[in-house]
C-alpha cells in the first residue's frame, strides 16, 4: 500500500481532482435546469408541467450509463450524419458533463419543486396582494424559503451525482476509476489499489455528508 501510494499517490489525487472538477460542474448546470423544469413544474400552466414531467421522466427513466453512450457517441454522430462531415466532437470532460447536468438536473428538478412546494402558500398570496408579480414574488419570497429547505438536499445530490462519476470512465474521462483501472494495469497490485480508491471516495464523501448535517441541524434551529 505504502507503494503504491508513493509511486502512484500523485496521480490518483489529480484524478479525484478531476472528479471533483467533473460533479461540480455537473452540479452547477443541473442547478440551473433543475430550476428551470421545477419553476415550470409549479407554474399552474398544463403544457409548463407537462414539459417539466417529460423532462424528469426521461432522463430518470434512461440508465446513466446509456445516457453517456448516447450523448459521447450518440449525438455527434447524428449531427455528423446530417451534415455529412465530422462538425462535431465532444471531449470526455464536455460529454460528461452534460451526462451529469441532464441526470441530476432532472432529480434537482424534483428537489427544487417540493422546496416551492413547502413553503406556505399563503406567502404567494400575501406578496401577491401587496402589488409584486409572481416572478419577483417567486424570487423575493419564495425561493428564500424554500432555499432552506433544499440546502440539505442538494448537498445529498452533490454526493451522489460524485459517485456517479464513476460511470464516466466507461467513455474514457480521467477520472478516478478510470486512472485507478490503469494503476491497476501497470502494478498489478489490485487489492491495494481498489482499496486506497475506496477509502479516498470514504474520505470525501464523508466530509460531505457531515457538512450537510451540520447545514441541516443549523437551518433547523433557525426554523425553531
Amino acid at each position: 500500500m505504502i507503494r503504491i501510494i508513493t509511486t502512484y499517490g500523485g496521480l490518483l489525487l489529480t484524478a479525484m481532482g478531476q472528479t471533483l472538477l467533473l460533479a461540480l460542474c455537473g452540479l452547477f448546470f443541473a442547478c440551473i435546469l433543475g430550476l428551470i423544469f421545477g419553476l415550470l413544474s409549479v407554474l399552474k400552466n398544463r403544457a409548463c408541467n407537462i414539459i417539466s414531467i417529460i423532462f424528469v421522466d426521461a432522463i430518470r427513466g434512461v440508465p446513466m450509463i446509456v445516457l453517456a453512450f448516447y450523448i459521447y457517441f450518440g449525438m455527434p454522430a447524428l449531427f455528423n450524419g446530417l451534415m455529412g462531415y465530422n462538425a462535431v466532437t465532444l471531449t470526455a470532460l464536455q460529454a460528461g458533463t452534460i451526462c451529469l447536468s441532464l441526470n441530476c438536473g432532472a432529480y434537482m428538478a424534483e428537489i427544487i419543486r417540493a422546496g416551492i412546494q413547502s413553503v406556505d402558500k399563503g406567502q404567494m398570496e400575501a406578496a401577491r396582494s401587496l402589488g409584486l408579480p409572481y416572478w419577483k414574488a417567486m424570487y423575493r419570497v419564495v425561493l428564500p424559503q424554500a432555499i432552506r429547505t433544499m440546502i440539505p438536499s442538494i448537498i445529498n445530490q452533490f454526493i451522489i451525482t460524485l459517485k456517479d462519476t464513476s460511470i464516466l470512465s466507461v467513455i474514457g474521462f480521467p477520472e478516478l476509476v478510470n486512472t485507478a483501472k490503469n494503476v491497476v494495469a501497470n502494478s498489478f497490485k489490485i487489492f491495494e489499489v481498489w482499496t486506497l480508491v475506496a477509502l479516498m471516495y470514504l474520505v470525501v464523501i464523508t466530509v460531505l455528508s457531515r457538512v450537510a448535517k451540520i447545514l441541516e441541524r443549523r437551518l433547523n434551529r433557525g426554523r425553531e
